[in-house]
């Protein structure tokens, strides 16, 4: 089968070579020369040889042949189009390239040679191309976009070899035929000659691929399905068109030369990378008509800044026509056209500027807080931006901050306030400079748009005023030493008149002194003390006492001030251990640590040096001290010592000497924590005696002897009186130290309710005092120091007489007194007794010193121990009736005069 090209394109050949020579008007360059070896006769559609386009001309988008008979593909490929026979030996023709953009054609001239060794070869050769039907095979076709007919249109036609012996019908399928675009195209069934029916446009079918059939009558296969492309030559039938109808850009106006504004962008439908979809953009046209301020780039569509003339001021918008043209740009191309604007954004280009130079403006002294003066201002740039918007600065002039300058938001305009009380007689007038800016830094690339005008000088007037007194400095500052002697006097507080500079006709007042210890002179403002100045007081901080002063002028005005006193510290503090009970578990801890503080300054206080001077010769045998820093001191104790309760007089001593001795109870006890040992001691406590008990239980013991003495004085020196046998009065007193109960009778305590005063206070008792009889009562009255004697004893209502040794009655010469005068003179005077008893060395109440016994129950055998009771059973004394012969003779010599 062979496909063959319509009769008349070799007769229109001619004519389309003519026509493109009158387009390309313009000479043509040769390339080198090529040259083919061929036989003798070559049928059609036989490949003759391949040519290197890209060597002559790489940018060609033409390619033509002058001789008919060949056709040249896009890759350099020769083909013949139809048989060709060489009548001699040689034969040529041109291939012309051409590039319509540059408008550059090239030419390369073939040379075609006879050669019989190479025929004999071929000829072998071409026997063997019939056979294998080479003709059956894909042949490119083509056909024109649009094509204005007529129709049907023919395109080519195919033909099989199996035609020489049978008798073959064509037929085809595809897309365009038995697919949309249905019947397209058709071929005749016996020619194989292919038609198409429309016009095609290539946007929407660029090609079609058809799949051609022959056949025999009988249905039999002549040759395999044939691949029929048939490709759709483009025409320039699509305007170009912009992505968007308009565009919008910003530029700043301070933009240089170059600066990308914005890129615009078309699309072609046409067939990419060739002529019909190659653009140019170009600007038709510029709103307002400024000159040359914006250009585009031909092929990339970005536009860029052409000129510094760029000016928000003068012009904020622009409005550019913006056209697009394919086939390169050419006249002949197709248009589009598209709207472009641009902003010009405002930069900082104009910076602010005063009005005038200078300003002048007055104000009272005194006065704060108060606008005195508004400053407005000039700004080209635009308005509510930060390219507007002012910043004033104060640059001289207000060193001493009584000036503050502020914006306001609405007007733009500097607000000068004063915030600090001016003093006329410190300064007449002040003068400012003043800068005014902007928010946003000044654009620097337009450095002959600045003004001079950015600075002022503002002048300030102060008015003169009658002031009050003036506390200046507000606090001053004396010097008293500690514990100085009430009444010393020192320079005080001093206010001012600031008009004269004087503190003459001022008055002075305390408003505040915390602890009462100064006094203040109202004429001369100086101090005296009142008090002796403790620094260690609990008002006074950092060694400094503030006391608030009144200054009072003429006028009645006031300013109020400070007096600050600095007290100089002396060393009348010794250092004190704050501990009183230590806990120390043996063998655990083989130690304590003690602390002591001074309240004085640290020149009169650490380091401390700690000692036992006073301690016993078995303290200092088992307790030692070390130093462990300035402030602390270590007890250590020695194997051997005991578990028990220590008192340890332990002597403090400052640098200075300023020493207290405290003695620290020391428990050394068998523990494993000092807790263990405390809750001991605290229930142990129930049943120990102080030293202040022990004393009470013994002054209660001496007082019940003194009564038991005094009562035996009498009875003996009534006996007396009876007379007592010379023998038993002769006999010697008997000094016994034994505690045991001997014969002798036991004199219940309970017997004596009541005590007498020996009014005349003599005997060998040596009692001193005071009684006064009264109708048989008697009124006790105890003189400190003196010692009472117990003249006669009675029992509550009750009167007791004594017999004498000898078995005499006597009955007491009206020593009758009443027991409720005896109780009201006793219990309150042993209560106070045993209230001091009850307290430690810092007066505060301890348990372990005198307490209290708690009831044990009914049916003791020994009865109560206080012979001072209130017990008020009456108890015979007629066992003094009955006393021996030693006590006798005691009791006389009691009564001895």
């Amino acid at each position: 089968m062979e496909a063959a090209g319509p009769p008349g394109s070799l007769r229109r050949a001619p004519c389309r070579l003519l026509l493109t020579l009158l387009v390309f008007s313009f000479a043509c360059e040769a390339c080198k020369k090529v040259v083919f070896n061929m036989p003798s006769k070559l049928e059609a559609d036989k490949m003759v040889g391949r040519v290197n386009l890209k060597e002559c001309l790489r940018s060609a988008d033409l390619i033509q042949s002058s001789d008919p008979d060949f056709r040249v593909l896009d890759d350099g490929s020769v083909y013949t189009a139809s048989t060709i026979v060489l009548s001699d030996e040689k034969r040529s023709f041109t291939i012309w390239l051409s590039d319509m953009k540059k408008q550059i054609q090239k030419e390369i001239t073939v040379f075609l040679e006879h050669q019989t060794k190479v025929l004999s070869k071929r000829h072998t050769k071409e026997t063997v191309l019939r056979r294998s039907k080479r003709r059956w095979a894909p042949i490119p076709c083509s056909m024109q976009e649009n094509s204005l007919g007529p129709f049907p249109l023919f395109l080519q036609q195919v033909q099989s070899d199996a035609a020489q012996n049978y008798t073959v019908f064509y037929s085809i399928s595809g897309r365009g035929v038995d697919q949309e675009p249905l019947n397209l195209f058709f071929i005749e069934k016996n020619t194989g000659n292919l038609y198409c029916t429309r016009p095609v446009d290539r946007e929407e079918y660029d090609i079609f691929d058809l799949i051609a059939y022959a056949s025999t009558e009988d249905g039999y296969s002549a040759d395999l399905p044939l691949p029929l492309p048939i490709r759709v030559e483009d025409e320039n039938d699509n305007h170009p068109i912009f992505t968007e109808t308009t565009y919008n850009f910003e530029v700043s106006e301070s933009s240089r030369l170059g600066v990308t504004v914005g890129v615009v962008c078309a699309t072609d439908r046409d067939e990419p990378d060739t002529m019909h979809t190659r653009l140019k953009y170009s600007i038709l046209e510029q709103t307002p008509r400024s000159p040359g301020l914006f250009s585009v780039h031909p092929s990339t569509g970005v536009i860029t800044i052409a000129s510094q003339y760029l000016d928000r001021e003068v012009v904020d918008k622009y409005t550019l026509i913006m056209k697009v043209q394919d086939m390169d740009g050419q006249f002949f191309g197709l248009t589009g056209t598209s709207t472009c604007i641009i902003t010009v954004q405002d930069s900082n280009d104009h910076a602010p500027s005063f009005r005038q130079n200078a300003y002048k403006v007055s104000v009272e002294e005194n006065a704060f807080n108060v606008e005195i003066l508004r400053i407005p201002i000039e700004d080209k740039d635009l308005i509510n931006t930060a390219n507007w918007r002012a910043n004033f600065t104060i640059l001289k002039g207000n060193e001493n901050g009584h000036f503050k300058i502020s914006t306001d938001e609405k007007t733009n305009e500097g607000i000068l306030y004063v915030v600090k009380p001016l003093n006329y007689e410190e300064n007449h007038q002040v003068v400012l400079e003043i800068e005014v800016s902007n928010e946003a830094p000044f654009t620097k690339d337009v450095p002959f748009r600045v003004t001079s005008m950015n600075t002022a000088l503002v002048t300030v007037l102060v008015k003169d005023q009658d002031e009050g007194p003036e506390c200046n400095p507000t606090a001053q500052y004396v010097w008293i030493k500690e514990n100085s002697a009430v009444g010393s006097k020192i320079n005080g507080y001093k206010a001012y008149d600031p008009e004269t500079k004087s503190s003459n006709g001022l008055r002075y007042k305390k408003l505040y002194d915390p602890e009462g210890w100064i006094t203040i002179d109202e004429k001369s403002g100086s101090i005296k003390t009142s008090k002796i100045l403790d620094r260690e007081a609990a008002t006074s901080r950092n060694d400094l006492y503030n006391i608030t002063v009144l200054a009072i002028g003429q006028d009645g005005r006031s300013c109020t001030g400070t007096l600050v006193i600095s007290i100089e510290d002396v060393n009348d503090n010794a250092p004190e251990i704050r501990q009183n009970y230590l806990v120390i578990c043996k063998p655990k801890m083989a130690y304590t640590d003690i602390a002591a503080v001074d309240p004085d300054d640290l020149i009169h206080g650490a380091p401390f040096y700690f000692s036992m001077p006073n301690a016993s010769p078995e303290i200092n045998r088992i307790w030692t001290l070390s130093k462990v820093n300035d402030t602390a001191a270590r007890l250590s104790y020695r194997k051997n010592a005991e578990f028990q309760e220590y008192n340890i007089p332990i002597t403090v001593k400052d640098r200075e000497g300023q020493s207290a001795t405290k003695t620290l109870r020391v428990n050394l006890c068998d523990c494993t924590h000092p807790s263990q040992c405390v809750a001991t001691s605290r229930s142990a406590g129930g049943i120990s005696l102080g030293k202040w008990a022990i004393l009470a239980i013994l002054l209660g013991v001496a007082l019940l002897s003194s009564v038991l003495l005094t009562l035996v004085c009498g009875v003996v020196g009534a006996r007396k009186k009876k007379g007592v046998p010379e023998d038993l009065a002769q006999q010697n007193l008997i000094i016994s130290n034994t505690e045991a109960p001997g014969d002798d009778k036991v004199c219940s305590a309970n017997g004596f309710m009541t005590q007498t005063i020996n009014h005349s206070g003599q005997g060998i008792c040596n009692t001193m005092g005071s009684g006064i009889k009264n109708g048989g009562q008697e009124t006790i009255e105890m003189m400190k120091g003196g010692h009472q004697t117990l003249e006669s004893c009675r029992g509550h209502h009750h009167s007791h007489t004594l017999d004498s040794c000898r078995g005499g009655h006597m009955e007491m010469d009206n020593s009758r007194y009443n027991y409720s005068d005896w109780h009201s003179f006793t219990q309150p005077r042993l209560r106070e007794k045993l209230d001091l008893c009850n307290q430690n060395e810092d007066h505060v109440p301890s348990q372990d010193y005198v307490l209290t016994y708690n009831y044990e129950g009914r049916g003791s055998p020994v009865g109560s121990v206080g012979c001072c009771s209130e017990k008020q059973e009456e108890d015979g004394l007629d066992f003094l009736n009955h006393l021996e012969a030693k006590f006798t003779a005691l009791a006389e010599t009691c009564t001895k005069r």
